[in-house]
């Protein structure tokens, strides 16, 4: 039995650790090891939920450039082999691509595991599991953990049947079949443009509203519905530069300023990230020097998106949030978009006054947006986006999949048929109004029990708010405490997993968080149990 505990790797829906050296006082807590009594619990689970037994069952398997991929992998594929599993191997992919392999038909996997650690730094890595119903909730997973560290709890898969099949070839391995699923993947996404843009290319002729040339419909424009366009691809090289180079350029695209798309495990450039300032102001600048029509940027492992204008500004955080909004809107008039707690007042605006959209603020984590928009479906609410301003972003249309390729295919169809029209992507979101100042500190508990000093100081903020001038606390809210001042708002919550609480701070005007600030830190600094540093060098 591993000495590990199991529950430490544990990140919301998510499974992560560190899984090799080169951090000073990071020591390795997920190894080949972890990861083969991890495949063990997914497997018990996997059995519960289907009915399957294990030699019935296929489990598909992928990663990002991580250095620690192929040991993580085969530890996987050691706790799967000796029970008669079939393990497709996709090789390098995209955490989306990883789901669909569960739609495929020609793959169709009972489950599929993606081997990332989505932004994290290069001595991280993890895991994500699907299923045909989606993604995994937190429950599944601290299931699966408790499994994989009981010996007793694995012992209910029964006896190996099939522990002859293991051979040595640098170390114990089991067979696997290697598939091509990211063609597959890469296929479907690039047919989506076909079909949307030809599509609205033969609508404009049937409505004799065609007059130019961009728009004869012919094999050639079918097959190339891009062609014209330039579009700047930032993968961080992480794993996106198949969309650069498997879904756009066959399409047409001028891809020749695309950056870091080579696959590099250690991220020499930038961060694969785009809520990193840094990744996006690399992309910022090569889409604008390039005389790009658009620029688009990955996280490492493809779930997450942003993107950049031809004038090089940035679509991201609120913006990715709308520009995705404003798609969906023009075909499901009034849904709903739920977003995370962090999104400022200006989008609330731009969602329901100039889009026409319900606007429900809930919860930080990709999965808490996800699961309150499939039950606001369930309930007769109909809602068609669920998004962070992450970049998380997850549509009904795409089976509530946070995939960061599938809203670059959206955005890029838009492009495509407003390049058709002379016109461009950023007129979607011009009324779009933008806080003066937007910040965010973040303030460690260093008390013992950092959940129930965390709920202490929120109901007592609370309670202080609602009796002062000033201060408005925002009703309905779903996370943390939320106050509105004359000239902006800030909200005060608990981080998801970390002993840290986030302060998120707007300001209509220059100046007006570090007003908000220093109101927070009169109320905040009774607390000996907060380190207030960042809030007082504010």
């Amino acid at each position: 039995m591993s000495n590990i505990d199991f529950k430490k790797l544990q990140n919301g829906s998510d499974i992560r650790g560190i899984a090799i050296t080169g951090v000073p006082g990071e020591l390795p807590n997920l190894t080949p090891d972890e990861a083969e009594r991890i495949a063990k619990g997914f497997l018990l689970w996997l059995t519960k939920q289907t009915g399957k037994a294990p030699e019935d069952l296929t489990i598909s398997i992928g990663y990002d450039p991580r250095t620690s991929r192929m040991k993580l992998k085969r530890g996987l594929i050691l706790g799967f082999g000796p029970y008669g599993v079939r393990v497709l191997d996709a090789g390098l992919a995209s955490t989306p691509a990883m789901f669909m392999s569960t739609v495929f038909p020609q793959y169709d996997c009972d489950g599929a595991i993606m081997i990332t650690a989505s932004h994290l730094p290069f001595n991280r890595n993890g895991f994500k599991f699907f299923t045909k119903e989606g993604g995994l909730n937190k429950k599944d997973i601290t299931e699966i953990l408790e499994v994989a560290a009981s010996d007793e709890r694995i012992a209910e898969l029964g006896e190996p049947k099939f522990a002859d099949r293991e051979y040595f070839d640098m170390g114990r391995a089991f067979p696997s079949e290697n598939c091509d699923l990211m063609e597959t993947y890469c296929e479907h996404l690039r047919n989506i443009i076909k079909e949307n843009v030809y599509n609205y290319s033969k609508c404009m002729q049937d409505d004799a509203l065609n007059t130019t040339q961009n728009c004869v419909l012919n094999n050639e424009q079918y097959e190339k519905p891009l062609a014209g366009m330039k579009i700047v691809v930032d993968a961080g090289n992480g794993a996106g530069g198949f969309y650069a180079k498997k879904v756009l350029k066959p399409l047409g695209a001028d891809i020749s300023a695309s950056q870091f798309l080579e696959p590099d495990g250690n991220f020499p450039n930038h961060a694969p990230n785009p809520e990193d300032y840094e990744a996006m102001h690399s992309i910022s600048i090569k889409t604008l020097s390039s005389q790009a029509d658009l620029g688009l940027i990955f996280d490492t492992d493809v779930d997450r998106s942003a993107a950049v204008d031809h004038r090089g500004r940035e679509i991201s955080r609120n913006g990715i949030v709308a520009m995705a909004a404003a798609l969906v809107a023009e075909d499901h008039p009034g849904t709903t978009v739920v977003t995370d707690s962090i999104t400022s007042d200006q989008l609330n605006v731009f969602l329901e006054e100039k889009l026409g959209l319900k606007h429900l603020r809930f919860k930080r984590g990709y999965k808490n947006v996800i699961n309150k928009a499939i039950e606001l479906n369930e309930e007769g609410t109909d809602c068609q986006l669920a998004i962070e301003t992450s970049g998380h972003a997850a549509l009904k249309e795409n089976y509530f999949l946070d995939d960061g390729a599938y809203l670059a295919t959206k955005i890029v169809i838009k492009a495509a048929l407003l390049h058709i029209e002379g016109k461009k992507l950023a007129d979607l979101i011009e009324d779009l109004e933008h806080p003066a100042e937007a910040k965010e500190v973040r303030l460690p508990i260093i008390a013992r029990d950092f959940g129930e000093y965390g709920d202490k100081v929120l109901a007592e903020l609370e309670a202080f708010a609602e009796a002062q001038e000033g201060m408005t606390v925002v009703k309905p809210n779903y996370e943390g405490v939320r106050i509105a001042f004359e000239d902006g708002w800030c909200l005060l919550r608990k981080s998801l997993h970390d002993p840290i609480m986030p302060l998120n701070l707007e300001s209509q005007k220059r100046g007006g968080c570090k007003e908000i600030a220093a109101k927070m830190l009169d109320f905040l600094k009774q607390y000996d149990m907060l380190d207030l540093t960042r809030l007082e060098n504010f």
